[in-house]
């Protein structure tokens, strides 16, 4: 990765406009170049460059995808409504309506993390998208991710509406980052780390691979500075012996199909620094093994060629088991087609081998892109450009249904950037899910009354639970009731259930539409039930709807009842209040009080240590170390009388409190049927869930076992989670926390 970009000049940029431009398209651009360096006068950016070279830079990457000459044009203006005095009626009389809204589209997305503003501007109209100050307060951190989370949403929204913001968005986040070493290392790790989360993934679901892979190899630059460094120094080294070898294979692969009359264009296959990261740690392999997969392109004329290539390649070498996709017969989500496969090569290593025509190579480096691509090569892809805007269109159909934004955003991490697996009707036909679907996730797919009545499920012939994760070459059916509706357990975040927002949309929708009574008095019976089963006694239900954002608590047990807020959400706000700091542990004390280990002795660590029993010091207090000959360092409150009259002062020690989280010894009960095995996956529970057990006892009554812990939990949130899932294995009838005395 180079560690500087050549700033892109007019000049420069009219020589990559494609033949197929006119006078006409290419006077267009010039004057949106005019209008843009006399609007951004005076404003430079952080590096100290004019920040025109900005929207220059946007503007060639735009060109390079080859789009419309509109699109160049307003990727020149895009930062003009928000930075400068220009306004949209300006650029709507000046340039048609075209090039104003698609710079109105950028526009509204507003306070999305720019870089280019408040990161990126040394001067000029940027107050926005700087990081915030410290000693901020919670509730304007809040506004803040709020905000962010609004703004994320209009992105996705402009998608489907109109993927050419998008385009323009990605190129403006693309020079950002080629430029982001200008800007603090705080804000650079901020910046990268979102363009790993959002924006190259975004890439990924347009197919945009050359732009996908740029934004992950910079991303991963400052998010993991030393792995980077470390791997492409390695590269490097590597690079001539490598490229000699790819050299030798190319040349052996072409002779071999030219001798069976297939024409075909062989390159080796570029290695990018994220990529061979997420195979070391996927595969846990060092680099040495990863490196050593060399890698190979075919680009042949049409698809008989493909697999003519394909048979010639595996009856030359051993193809290795497992390692086929056909890409062609069964395209990606995102359009992809290519043949894959891996052989071992003449030298016993593993050779991995691409197959493809021009316009799958086309298509995969340029995605929705290589759209204007095929038209300037005199074809029609209308068709094809409707069918992937149609496919982004659908993977966001419950868009309308989601208000909260924060649950939006995190609705398109999982449905639509999360890798993804293909699973099968019984008749055959293809589903692509979100990887960590659910059988209930795959019912609502396939129709949304199957999803409502959806009962049970078999995978591949098996009875199988609702939570299990269907994996790739899954085959699944769904047992359906003749009538009925979802339960309101399956949106409950501590089961498992359900995973995507399409699904979890169509349940809230199912119940929303039961009247508002049912819902109130559905959701009030949820949260006292939940209140009775943690021990809570008392619970100010006007200032938890408030601090949740609603304006009665009639308003809070309907959304509860509807399944548009979670119980566990509730319990999360309600531990975060004063009220809430007796109610774990009422009158006793925390674990934390009763240990020593916590204590840490400055420059002496191991040291043994014991509290003093006539000060009996606790977390918070100021304390110091008093070395006793033979047992280590007793600890004294700094005001203790005891260490104030000691004259010996050079055995004094400097103490701290360590870092170790209180937790609360808490007694719960568990009713169920006597089973071979409960109280180990009770156990297993426990432990998967970071708990201590204190205490344990077990009677019977003929079938039914009741069991009392003790167990130590964090928090309320913990423990109301920790208690709906023990309540969730087999033949348990209730868990629920016993109230002291």
């Amino acid at each position: 990765m180079q560690d500087s970009f050549k700033i892109v000049t007019l000049e420069k940029l009219m020589e990559q406009l494609p033949d197929r431009y006119t006078v006409a398209d290419r006077e267009l651009i010039q004057r949106a170049y005019r209008v843009a360096e006399q609007a951004h006068e005076g404003q430079k950016r952080q590096s100290g460059e004019a920040y025109i070279t900005h929207c220059i830079a946007v503007a060639s990457i735009l060109a390079e995808l080859s789009v419309p000459p509109e699109v160049v044009a307003a990727g020149l203006l895009h930062d003009t409504v928000e930075d400068t005095s220009v306004t949209l009626d300006d650029l709507r009389r000046d340039f048609g309506d075209t090039v104003a809204n698609l710079v109105n589209g950028v526009t509204k997305l507003t306070n999305l993390p720019r870089v280019s503003r408040g990161d990126q501007h040394a001067s000029g109209n940027h107050g926005n998208g700087s990081n915030p100050p410290e000693g901020e307060t919670e509730p304007a951190k809040q506004r803040k991710q709020d905000l962010k989370s609004e703004t994320l949403r209009k992105t996705f929204l402009a998608m489907g509406e109109d993927v050419r913001v998008v385009l323009i968005k990605l190129a403006d986040r693309l020079h950002n980052m080629r430029t982001l070493h200008h800007i603090p290392p705080e804000k650079q790790r901020r910046i990268a780390r979102e363009t790993l989360d959002i924006f190259a993934p975004l890439a990924n679901r347009l197919g945009i691979w050359q732009i996908k892979w740029e934004l992950e190899d910079l991303g991963f630059r400052y998010v993991n500075p030393e792995k980077y460094r470390e791997i492409a120094a390695q590269l490097k080294e590597k690079r001539p012996e490598r490229e000699a070898k790819i050299k030798l294979i190319t040349e052996k692969l072409g002779k071999l199909l030219a001798k069976n009359n297939i024409r075909a264009e062989i390159s080796g296959r570029p290695k990018h620094i994220y990529s061979i990261y997420k195979k070391m740690t996927q595969k846990g392999k060092p680099f040495d093994l990863v490196r050593d997969v060399r890698a190979v392109r075919l680009i042949v004329p049409d698809i008989p060629s493909c697999y003519a290539a394909l048979g010639v390649i595996h009856t030359h070498w051993r193809p290795i088991p497992g390692e086929f996709d056909d890409y062609i017969a069964a395209p990606k989500d995102n359009f992809y087609q290519s043949l894959h496969t891996a052989v071992i090569y003449d030298d016993k290593r593993p050779l991995e081998v691409q197959i493809r025509t021009p316009e799958m190579h086309m298509n995969a480096e340029y995605g929705i892109a290589s759209h204007w691509r095929y038209k300037e090569g005199g074809g029609s892809s209308d068709k094809v450009y409707e069918d992937r805007i149609n496919w982004i269109r659908r993977m966001m159909e419950w868009r309308s249904e989601v208000s909260d934004a924060q649950e939006f955003v995190e609705g398109m991490k999982t449905d639509v950037f999360q890798d993804r697996v293909y699973v099968f009707t019984p008749r055959g036909d293809i589903i692509d899910l979100a990887a960590g679907s659910t059988p209930i996730d795959f019912a609502y797919h396939v129709h949304t009354d199957i999803g409502h009545r959806c009962r049970g499920a078999r995978v591949n012939g098996k009875l199988v639970p609702l939570y299990q994760e269907l994996k790739t070459g899954d085959q699944v059916e769904i047992l359906t009731a003749k009538r009925g509706g979802p339960s309101r357990d399956w949106l409950n975040p501590n089961l498992g259930l359900v995973k995507t927002q399409r699904a979890r949309s169509k349940i809230k929708l199912w119940f929303k539409k039961q009247e508002d009574e049912q819902n109130l008095s559905q959701g009030r019976a949820t949260l006292e039930r939940e209140l009775q089963r943690l021990g809570i006694t008392e619970m100010n239900f006007e200032t938890i709807a408030r601090d949740l954002g609603f304006k009665t608590p009639d308003e809070l047990f309907i959304a509860l009842g509807c399944g548009d807020l979670s119980i566990s959400r509730v319990i999360r706000r309600f531990s975060e209040t004063e009220e809430s700091a007796d109610v774990l542990l009422p009158g006793a004390q925390t674990k934390e009080t009763a240990s020593t280990d916590k204590v840490e002795v400055v420059g002496l660590k191991g040291l043994l240590s014991q509290m003093a029993k006539c000060c009996n010091p606790m977390p918070g207090d100021q304390i110091v170390g008093y070395i006793t000959r033979g047992r280590g360092a007793t600890i004294h409150r700094q005001d203790c009388p005891n260490v104030l009259r000691r004259k010996d002062k050079e055995r004094l020690l400097q103490v701290d409190w360590g870092k170790v989280e209180s937790t609360f010894p808490i007694p719960i009960q568990v009713k169920a049927y006597d089973r071979q095995g409960l109280m180990g996956d009770i156990s297993t529970l426990l432990d998967s869930e970071g708990v201590n057990i204190g205490d344990v006892s077990v009677s019977f009554n003929r079938t039914l076992a009741v069991i009392k812990l003790v167990i130590e939990v964090k928090s309320l949130d913990q423990l109301s989670r920790i208690l709906t899932r023990i309540e969730s294995l087999p033949n348990v009838m209730e868990a629920h926390r016993v109230k002291p005395g």
